[in-house]
C-alpha cells in the first residue's frame, strides 16, 4: 500500500564485551524482523559490543571483532531492509560512538554520536565526540567505505528518508533530530542507552512523543537493555515506535530486553501535515537545516500491505472509555461555553427544534449547561417539537419526556396542516413521496423556528452535526440554516458517546433514562410515515449510508488528504469481517459523489463552534469551490 512502511526495534539479550555472541543474537533478529516483513530495524546504541564495556572500548581485540562482526551483519541483511546497529568504531585513529547502517549485504553509512553523554559514567573517557568530525569522512571496513557523518540523511528509492540520532537526543535544547527532519528525514532512528531510574521511563516517553509530534515523524527509540552490566545502575531497554506524537508500539516495561517490536507506518500522515503545516517548512526557511550528507539506498522501503495497521474503525472516538469520557467532556464543555458567550451578546434567549433524535437531544444538553453557566433560567430555551407524517410516537414521546425533565419552555406545533396547505400551493401530490415531500416539512420546521425567535427574542440553535454536512444530508435552507451551530463539528458516530459521557458524570440526572432511550432509536430524518403500528420506517443508513463508513471516509479525507484508493484499502482492514469490498466501494462511491456535490451547502452554512482538527467550516477550515468535479475520484473508484 502506498506510504506504508513496516518499522521494527530489537533489544537483544546481549551480553557486554561477547561480541560474538551478540553479533549472532543481533542477526537473529535482523532475520526475525525481516520474516515479519520489516524493512527498517533498529538496535540500541552499543548494542553490537554491548553499552557498559568501560576501558575495554580502547581493546584492539574488542575492536577488530567488531569489524568483522559488522561485515559478517552486513552479509547477513537483505536486499530492501535497512539495519541501524550500535557499535563502536576507530576513525581516524579516534573511537567514536556510532550508529552502522546496513542495507542489501552492504554497509551503507555511520552516523557518529555528536557529544559523549548519557547514562554512562565518564562516556567522555572512551569515545571522540562527532563534532570532532569538521566534514563527511569516508571510512573504509573490510571491502565497504561508506560516508560517516553527523549529519546523515538516507534516501531510499521510493522517496523514504531518515535521519539517525544518538543518546538522549529528544531532551537537548536542540535536538540533532529538528534540524534532520527540517532537512527532509521523515523517520529518526534513535539509538541509545538509559538507566531504569523512578520516572524515568514516562519522562522519556514524553519527551519522544513531543518531539514526533513537533517534526511531523515517524521516530524510532531504542535503549540498550537489561544485560548489560549492573555494577553501577540498570539499563531500561525501553522501546517505542511512534508517529507524529502518537505512540503506535512500545514495550511498556521500566526495565526489558530480549524482544522485537514490529509495526506498520502509515507516512501519507506525517507527509500531509508538513504539507499542511506551514510552520513546519517556514521554520526550515527561517533557521536552515546546516549542511546535511545524503546517502543513496537502491531499495524501496514503504512496501507493507498494512496489515499491521492500528486502524480504529470509528477514527473520531478514542478506543480507551476513560480516554473517550474525557475527550467527549471536553467536547461538551467547549460546546457549552461556546455557545454562552454567544448568548451573553444576543439576549440569553434560544429556540430549537428538538425531534428525540440523537443531534437534537445534544443541541438541547449544550444550550442547558449553556444556561446554567450564565444563571438564566432553563426557561429561556423554548424547545420546539414539530410533529408531521414522519413522526413515531417512540420518539415524540422521547422529545416531549425530555423537554419536561430538563425544565424548557416546551411547545407542540404539528405542522401536518401547514405543509399539506403548502402542497396544495405548489400543486404537490401529498402521495408522492418525493424530494419534495420531505424537503417541504424540512423548510416548515425551520420557518416556524425562525419566526418563534422572531416572536421572542435570542436565536434558533442548530442541531446539524459533522456528517450530515460533510454529505450534504440536510434540507438547503431548512435544517441547513439556523443562527448558530454547537454540532457542526461533532461527528455523527461520536454523539452517542458524548450523550453517554454527560448520563454517566450525572450532569443531568433527572433525564438520564429517557436519554438513554433516544440513544437506543435508530438514527432517521422522519420524512416519510411510519409504519403501521407507529414505528420509525425511514432509516437514515438505509439510504445514505453506514455513518461509521461515512464518518471513516470523511475523517481520513479532510484529515489527511487521502485519495480513494487509499481510503479503500483502509477501510477494507479496519472493517474486515464487517462490509466486504464491494459493499465499501459502493459507499466510497456515494460518499465522494455526495461529498463534492454538496459543498454548495458548506459553503453558507451559520457560525458554528469548532472541537476538533476536522471541520469543514468555509471560513478557513476547508475551502473548495461549489462546481469542484469528482470525475478523477470516482474514475479511481471505478478501478478498485
Amino acid at each position: 500500500m502506498k506510504d506504508i512502511l513496516r518499522a521494527g526495534l530489537a533489544v537483544p539479550a546481549l551480553t557486554p564485551a561477547d561480541v560474538t555472541s551478540n553479533a549472532e543474537k543481533i542477526a537473529a533478529s535482523i532475520k526475525s524482523a525481516a520474516g515479519e516483513g520489516a524493512t527498517v530495524l533498529l538496535f540500541p546504541e552499543l548494542s553490537l559490543s554491548g553499552y557498559t564495556c568501560g576501558e575495554l572500548f580502547h581493546s584492539d581485540l574488542l575492536l577488530s571483532r567488531i569489524e568483522d562482526a559488522l561485515c559478517l551483519l552486513a552479509g547477513a541483511t537483505p536486499d530492501g531492509m535497512l539495519v541501524a546497529v550500535g557499535a563502536p568504531l576507530s576513525i581516524g585513529g579516534q573511537i567514536y560512538n556510532t550508529a552502522v547502517l546496513l542495507s542489501g549485504g552492504k554497509i551503507v553509512g555511520a552516523v557518529p554520536k555528536l557529544l559523549p553523554y548519557g547514562g554512562m559514567r565518564d562516556e567522555h573517557r572512551y569515545f571522540n565526540p562527532g563534532t570532532a568530525l569538521d566534514d563527511t569522512v569516508l571510512h573504509t571496513l573490510g571491502c565497504f567505505t561508506f560516508p560517516v557523518s553527523t549529519s546523515l540523511l538516507l534516501r531510499a528509492a521510493d522517496g523514504v528518508t531518515l535521519g539517525v540520532v544518538l543518546g538522549e537526543d529528544a531532551t537537548f535544547p536542540l535536538p540533532a533530530a529538528s534540524l534532520l527532519t527540517l532537512g527532509g528525514a521523515e523517520i529518526i532512528l534513535n539509538l541509545s542507552a538509559a538507566p531504569a531510574l523512578v520516572g524515568g521511563y514516562e519522562k522519556r516517553r514524553r519527551s519522544l512523543l513531543a518531539q514526533a509530534s513537533a517534526t511531523h515523524t515517524a521516530y524510532l527509540y531504542a535503549a540498550a537493555g537489561v544485560g548489560e552490566s549492573v555494577a553501577d545502575q540498570l539499563y531500561c531497554g525501553q522501546g517505542l515506535i511512534a508517529l507524529g506524537g502518537k505512540a503506535i508500539l512500545e514495550n511498556g516495561k521500566i526495565a526489558d530486553g530480549d524482544y522485537l517490536l514490529t509495526a506498520d507506518l502509515d507516512l501519507g500522515k506525517i507527509r500531509y501535515d508538513r504539507r499542511h503545516d506551514r510552520r513546519f517548512a517556514n521554520t526550515a526557511s527561517c533557521y536552515g537545516t546546516g549542511d546535511l550528507e545524503e546517502a543513496c539506498l537502491p531499495c524501496a522501503l514503504a512496501t507493507s500491505d498494512g496489515a499491521k495497521l492500528s486502524i480504529s474503525r470509528l477514527p473520531f472516538v478514542p478506543d480507551n472509555k476513560p480516554t473517550r469520557d474525557a475527550h467527549c467532556l471536553e467536547i461538551f464543555e467547549i460546546q457549552a461555553t461556546a455557545l454562552a458567550r454567544r448568548l451573553s451578546v444576543v439576549g440569553g434567549k434560544l429556540t430549537i427544534g428538538i425531534s428525540g433524535g440523537l443531534d437534537s437531544t445534544l443541541a438541547l444538553l449544550v444550550a442547558v449547561a449553556a444556561m446554567d453557566k450564565l444563571n438564566l433560567p432553563h426557561t429561556n430555551i423554548t424547545a420546539v417539537t414539530m410533529p408531521c407524517f414522519g413522526t413515531s410516537d417512540d420518539t415524540l414521546k422521547n422529545a416531549l419526556e425530555l423537554m419536561e425533565r430538563l425544565g424548557v419552555t416546551a411547545m407542540t406545533i404539528p405542522i401536518g396542516d401547514a405543509v399539506l396547505q403548502h402542497f396544495k400551493d405548489i400543486g404537490h401530490d401529498k402521495d408522492d413521496y418525493s424530494v419534495t415531500y420531505e424537503n417541504s416539512q424540512a423548510r416548515e420546521r425551520t420557518q416556524v423556528l425562525m419566526d418563534l425567535t422572531n416572536k421572542q427574542g435570542g436565536i434558533v440553535l442548530g442541531t446539524g452535526d459533522l456528517s450530515e454536512m460533510a454529505l450534504g444530508w440536510c434540507t438547503y435552507n431548512g435544517d441547513h440554516m439556523s443562527m448558530y451551530g454547537v454540532n457542526c463539528d461533532v461527528p455523527k458516530t461520536l454523539i452517542r458517546f458524548i450523550i453517554e459521557a454527560v448520563i454517566d458524570k450525572a450532569l443531568l440526572p433527572d433525564a438520564a433514562d429517557v436519554l438513554y432511550r433516544i440513544i437506543d432509536t435508530p438514527i432517521s430524518p422522519e420524512l416519510l410515515p411510519p409504519d403501521a403500528v407507529g414505528k420509525i420506517a425511514q432509516k437514515t443508513e438505509d439510504i445514505v449510508g453506514p455513518y461509521a463508513l461515512h464518518d471513516f471516509f470523511l475523517y481520513y479525507t479532510v484529515r489527511y488528504g487521502y485519495r480513494p484508493a487509499k481510503l479503500y484499502a483502509l477501510a477494507s482492514i479496519a472493517f474486515t469481517g464487517i462490509f466486504d469490498g464491494n459493499t465499501i466501494k459502493k459507499w466510497l462511491t456515494v460518499f465522494t459523489k455526495r461529498f463534492f456535490t454538496q459543498q454548495f451547502k458548506r459553503n453558507c452554512v451559520p457560525d458554528g463552534i469548532k472541537v476538533g482538527a476536522v471541520a469543514l467550516s468555509p471560513r478557513g477550515d476547508y475551502t473548495m469551490p461549489s462546481d469542484a468535479a469528482a470525475a478523477d475520484w470516482l474514475a479511481e473508484i471505478a478501478e478498485l
